[in-house]
């Protein structure tokens, strides 16, 4: 039997051939293989169109630029670098521009990516209005963002309306590099913070009441306050379990020479419910200019490694007398804004075996007890705030308080 011999091809020259052919997702992955292949090097960046902003608070936010290694990496590090720009809120419009770089130092591999930005007014305004439970308001509000170059905000709001009147003023400093405050754990967090990282869901069930007689909020003369805070969780679903319960007591009352003497009780229990232990945002912490002057914020109580873990019961006390200013300077206007504050503060936070008695619990609540003294100076800023200047002793201090 003779072999077969292949017959020739007959007809015109195409000249395509099959190995020719690439089907359009073939070219698409050559392409995005040959950019994240491909290495270069981010030598410049540029921010075009800056008025009142300081470049020195805009480098945390572009800085991860310069780490980019392809053009795939250099344009999604760009992406993300614009988006951390316009969270600042001084820009309206933010533009990415790459090019080759250019310039006697210019790179073969070298790139520039140019950040074109559009700064806000420097001074925005709203109004709006409001109807509802039968009462209607006017609010007007002022904002100036960017004040000083380093994404500061000012903002005044005034609301005008048929039941009551209220106004507020507002100034936010951003800490450079960390404008959304929150991330994750530092190098430094101790392990005991470390153990509490993660996911956690709390639903729970509040209650509050409120009786409050005083005259002001913020620099009473007479009047008493109370106030109980009660909160349940772990029975309305997520996985924190637990009964909380805290309350504030406070008296004024004025005295001769225009002087006011006011007293103030603060205390609480976390109770945990089941076997799992509280977390620590749950906890109460103690320290600062609103509970025991002297020490730092919260820098009472349990800690481990430097970091404060918070404690599951609380009191704290303070005394305060405010007399006017020595001669009355300015009696009757401006003068009038400010008094002499004279204090003694006290408090201790801690957490419980709940399995000892009642004695055992107000024992170890008065172990180690931290207090101060001193005396001051205080400015009522209207029915908004209050500024204090004090010199204050800090006493009983332990070992790790600040």
């Amino acid at each position: 039997m003779g072999s077969l011999d292949p017959l020739p091809m007959q007809g015109p020259e195409l000249g395509v051939h099959a190995d020719d052919i690439e089907t359009p997702e073939m070219e698409q992955e050559s392409k995005q293989e040959v950019l994240e292949n491909k290495d270069v090097i981010v030598q410049h960046v540029h921010i075009d169109g800056l008025g009142r902003t300081k470049e020195d608070c805009l480098t945390y936010e572009i800085a991860g630029v310069f780490r980019a290694k392809n053009l795939i990496d250099v344009m999604k590090r760009a992406h993300e670098a614009r988006q951390k720009l316009l969270r600042l809120g001084i820009f309206r419009q933010v533009e990415v521009v790459i090019d080759t770089s250019q310039g006697v130092d210019a790179l073969p591999n070298g790139l520039d990516v140019t950040f074109e930005v559009t700064e806000l007014r420097r001074m925005t305004g709203s109004y709006n209005t409001m109807v509802g439970n039968n009462e209607g308001s006017m609010v007007l509000g002022l904002k100036l963002p960017n004040v000083f170059g380093r994404a500061e905000k000012l903002t005044f709001q005034f609301s005008y309306g048929t039941k009551e009147t209220s106004y507020g003023l507002s100034f936010f400093k951003p800490q450079p590099g960390h404008f959304e405050q929150l991330g994750c754990l530092a190098r430094t967090a101790s392990f005991a913070v470390r153990e509490e990282s993660g996911h956690s869901l709390k639903s729970s069930l509040s209650h509050a009441m409120v009786i409050d007689t005083r005259n002001s909020t913020i620099l009473p003369r007479r009047g008493a306050l109370l106030k109980i805070n009660q909160e349940l969780a772990g029975y309305t679903g997520g996985d924190a379990s637990f009964l909380k319960e805290d309350f504030e007591l406070q008296f004024n009352k004025r005295l001769f020479w225009d002087s006011v003497l006011s007293a103030s009780l603060w205390g609480g229990c976390l109770l945990p419910i089941g076997d799992k232990p509280t977390c620590i945002a749950d906890r109460f912490y103690l320290g600062g200019p609103t509970s025991v002057r002297g020490f730092s914020m919260y820098s009472i109580g349990p800690q481990s490694e430097g970091d404060y873990l918070g404690g599951e019961v609380y009191w704290a006390g303070a005394v305060h007398l405010y007399t006017p200013l020595p001669f009355r300077p300015g009696k009757g206007g401006f003068g009038d804004l400010f008094r002499t504050h004279f204090f003694l503060n006290a408090g201790n936070l801690c957490n419980l075996n709940y399995g000892d008695g009642p004695r055992a619990h107000l024992s170890k609540l008065a172990e180690c007890i931290r207090w101060s003294y001193g005396a001051g100076i205080v400015l009522r800023l209207g029915n908004i705030a209050r500024l204090e200047l004090n010199y204050c002793i800090p006493m009983g201090v332990q070992s790790g308080d600040r």
